[in-house]
């Protein structure tokens, strides 16, 4: 993906809100052996770009000043309760910066599966995303993980996951940790109606 970006010249925090009011986000890019440079992006462009998933788990290509830099979203600051970006930051990438970055999981091949077709279970995502670790070249901008397979009391875990070449699960300690459950479905149970009292049984009462 690629976006456009200026070089901005006026910094603190009184200049970062007027920029903001003229419809206009401030940023910084960093990283590699240039100097940060604080930048300013078209806020609804920034917005809208920032809804795809792809602009937070890939290398992007950012047109500042005329010349391409590929980088990687790094932070971003929303306003608490209005739908505006305070600040962005991304950081400069080549084919020999590694780093570590959460990627999202999406699942494939569910309906297909003997725990959905067969035997009508559903499928519990316990985990949306991962985090690898990887040359920036290598960054894929999510994992598939295929479920055509899976089988009713089944349980899919991290050690499960099948990572292309090059790429190393980051788990912080942890071991085999649950990305995924198959549910079988609940039967529910009617209960009996009550049956009303007889004539006879009403004349007993009294």
């Amino acid at each position: 993906m690629q976006f456009v970006a200026f070089e901005r010249a006026k910094q603190g925090t009184g200049a970062s809100r007027r920029l903001r009011n003229t419809g206009r986000a401030p940023g910084i890019v960093f990283g590699g052996t240039a100097p940060a440079v604080t930048i300013e992006l078209d806020h609804n462009a920034l917005w809208h770009a920032l809804k795809k998933e792809a602009f937070h788990s890939s290398i992007l290509d950012m047109d500042l000043a005329g010349t391409v830099h590929k980088v990687l979203l790094r932070d971003v600051q929303y306003h608490p309760y209005k739908p505006q970006v305070l600040h962005v930051d991304f950081q400069r990438v080549d084919e020999k910066t590694r780093l570590r970055k959460k990627v999202p999981l999406h699942f494939a091949g569910a309906d297909e599966s003997p725990a959905v077709k067969n035997d009508k279970c559903l499928i519990n995502h316990v985990m949306t995303e991962i985090e690898i670790e990887c040359l920036a070249t290598q960054l894929p901008e999510h994992i598939t993980i295929d479920l055509s397979k899976v089988e009713k009391g089944a349980t899919i875990h991290t050690g499960d996951i099948q990572l292309p070449k090059g790429i190393k699960m980051v788990t912080h300690g942890r071991t085999n940790m649950t990305v995924a459950t198959v549910v079988e479905p609940v039967e529910e149970v009617v209960a009996a109606p009550v049956a009303a009292p007889t004539d006879d049984k009403k004349k007993k009462k009294k």
